[in-house]
């Protein structure tokens, strides 16, 4: 096989639900009351879980033209997923799955699925150039149950022959979808069935890797024991064979089925604590076509594989906890001391860096969050909150005025007295929202919204980021460093638990002398203690001070998006200056300055001297000139 004569190394073909997730572990599925909502469907979660391991993945599907139906779209653009074979029904809902995780053997499991639009799918669907761009393509059991997209995947297959690619064929036999069990049986993962099995038995011929478990080999042969129908399947084809045996790893057959099951290529096993086992074999299914396509051996292939099954069933989500390639060659050669991988710390970051939502590379912020001070200036002015309110609107006009759809650029502001302004930034293309989670010049450092920063958290956009500003001097007394420690990583764990990213702004400068090494030291405690954020806010440093900063974050946290430049009271021809020797330090994205951008505008607004057009237009030629001098000093 030529990975570079294709396009596409791999295109899966028929289900996409959206899947909902019971978030009450050991709950019956009447009892959950919040769900998780990810993509789902055997052929959708290998889409995804082959490209984050780095193999060019498309699904050939269709999805309602509705808000699921995107949310499935837009997931597999975030994800690297081609999406020229996804077609829009105009009639039909998108599927849906609701399920538990009841124990660790019961997974109650509702597919709604009636005149679904993924069960729509035809031959029109069946582009000959989109089939000819593959290397490979996967068919699944489930879509030889109807007609139609039996039909479909019949032309699929005699297409992608043509052209010399590889038939995959994914039994993924579910009972209860080709009508053989009850709505409530939805994890009944076996029923005998001689339709079922005349089917599965047309297409074995055609295939070049034939995939399935023990029940699922026994329904594509239509034996009652194991070995006979491994010997069936051989006399049907001359595809490898690999049988997933669920905690005990796969046996991969590649030649004649001897008498001895075990007879076979054994890939190396992983015995880890079993969470959740739906989706475990789409993430199993991505970890060997990742070393098939690639030309690995069989042996590796199979240990990937193994690997890639044992992140899902320590998770409990399906497409969204598919390792990425970075993550399985860590587990790889670093193992992990936890057997319940969902626990290991540093596995888990891996996974939440490079799964991160979207790429910014480079990022120019308007902050626009500060409370404190616009609470004074309206109170000097005799004005009320909701005057505040209506200047961050403003600002927030400023900083879409200078972005103008560019990439890139992003505002930082606040919930309290800028809530309708944070409606109006999610109306533009920005990059970024954070917002600010401290009370307002706390020292040691509290919490604006109470204790529970986790269920303030899980109200938010998932894109939004939390912000919090520490003042934080390595000669503060141990004392002081200990009650700033525990929020801070109090904070971290509740934005990883709720997925939301994370920006630290520490400010040292107002509490002690800064030298060359003060703000590296500080990152150096914090990053001793486990947390890791997403993003650094920092004031502006030395050559030598960025780069003492620089190396503490290469070698405690490689995966960190990168540093913000903050402009504290800065006038604009000192930030300018500070650019300019931030920008020698590759670690250092880009800056979120506010008062600098604002304040004069804000001065002469609630004075009354400026109207509103006035104020935006100050705003943006502020804020577009500190963005103009970071492009000239970091060209996008």
């Amino acid at each position: 096989m030529n990975p570079v004569a294709k396009q596409l190394d791999v295109i899966t073909i028929g289900r996409a639900s959206v899947d909902l997730y019971g978030q009450q572990i050991g709950s019956r599925l009447e009892d959950v009351s919040t769900f998780a909502k990810s993509v789902g469907g055997c052929p959708a979660n290998i889409a995804i879980g082959s490209a984050r391991l780095g193999l060019r993945s498309a699904l050939l599907t269709r999805v309602g033209n509705e808000q699921m139906g995107r949310f499935i779209r837009a997931q597999m653009i975030r994800e690297g997923v081609a999406t020229g074979g996804i077609v829009t029904d105009l009639g039909r809902l998108t599927a849906l799955a609701i399920l538990s995780v009841q124990n660790d053997k019961s997974f109650p499991l509702l597919f709604y699925r009636e005149n679904c639009a993924d069960m729509a799918l035809c031959e029109d669907d069946i582009d000959p150039a989109f089939i000819a761009s593959a290397q490979a393509i996967v068919v699944t059991g489930t879509h030889f149950s109807r007609p139609n997209t039996e039909a479909a995947q019949r032309k699929a297959i005699r297409l992608a022959k043509a052209g010399g690619a590889k038939i995959v064929l994914d039994i993924d036999y579910r009972p209860n979808l080709w009508g053989l069990a009850g709505h409530a049986e939805g994890d009944n993962r076996f029923v005998v069935s001689e339709k079922v099995t005349a089917k599965m038995k047309s297409v074995l011929a055609d295939c070049d890797l034939i995939v399935g478990t023990e029940e699922e080999v026994l329904i594509a042969s239509g034996e009652s024991e194991l070995l006979a129908a491994l010997k069936a399947i051989r006399a049907a084809s001359a595809a490898t064979i690999v049988l997933k045996r669920g905690p005990m790893g796969c046996i991969v057959y590649d030649g004649p089925i001897r008498d001895d099951l075990e007879d076979g290529i054994v890939g190396r096993g992983f015995p880890i604590e079993v969470y959740n086992v739906l989706g475990a074999g789409d993430a199993f299914m991505s970890g060997f076509l990742r070393g098939w396509l690639r030309g690995e051996s069989l042996a590796t292939a199979a240990t990937w594989a193994n690997a890639c099954g044992a992140f899902a069933v320590s998770r409990l989500l399906c497409s969204p906890e598919s390792p990425t390639f970075a993550e399985l060659r860590h587990f790889l050669e670093q193992g992990s001391t936890f057997r319940a991988l969902r626990k290991d710390p540093e596995l888990n970051h891996i996974h939440w860096a490079t799964t991160r939502r979207r790429a910014l590379p480079s990022l120019m912020a308007l902050a626009i969050d500060h409370r404190a001070q616009l609470e004074e200036l309206a109170q000097r002015h005799g004005a009320g909150a909701d005057r505040i309110g209506a200047f961050k609107l403003l600002a927030v006009r400023a900083a879409g005025q200078t972005a103008a759809g560019r990439s890139g650029f992003g505002i930082l502001i606040d919930g309290r007295l800028g809530r309708d302004a944070l409606f109006e930034a999610a109306k533009h293309p920005f990059a970024w929202i954070a917002r600010p989670v401290e009370l307002p010049g706390s020292r040691p450092l509290r919490f604006e919204h109470g204790l529970d920063m986790g269920s303030e958290l899980v109200e938010w956009p998932v894109y939004h980021c939390a912000k919090v500003l520490c003042f934080y001097h390595p000669d503060d007394s141990a004392g002081l460093k200990r009650k700033q420690q525990v929020k801070l990583r109090t904070l971290f764990e509740a934005t990883r638990r709720v997925g939301r990213e994370l920006l630290v702004e520490i400010i040292a400068g107002k509490n002690g002398p800064v030298g060359d090494d003060t703000v590296a030291t500080v990152l150096s405690d914090l990053y001793a203690l486990g947390i890791k954020p997403d993003w650094w806010k920092l004031e502006p440093q030395s050559v030598a001070g960025w780069r003492a900063v620089e190396a503490v974050i290469i070698d405690k946290d490689p995966w960190c998006r990168g540093v913000l430049v903050l402009g504290l009271d800065g006038a604009m021809g000192e930030i300018e200056t500070a650019l300019e020797t931030a920008a020698q330090a590759p670690v250092v994205k880009g800056f979120a300055v506010g008062r600098a951008i604002f304040r004069e505008a804000a001065e002469g607004w609630f004075e009354g001297g400026l109207s509103d057009d006035a104020a935006v237009t100050m705003m943006a030629e502020r804020f577009g000139r500190l963005t103009s001098k970071w492009l000239a000093l970091r060209p996008a």
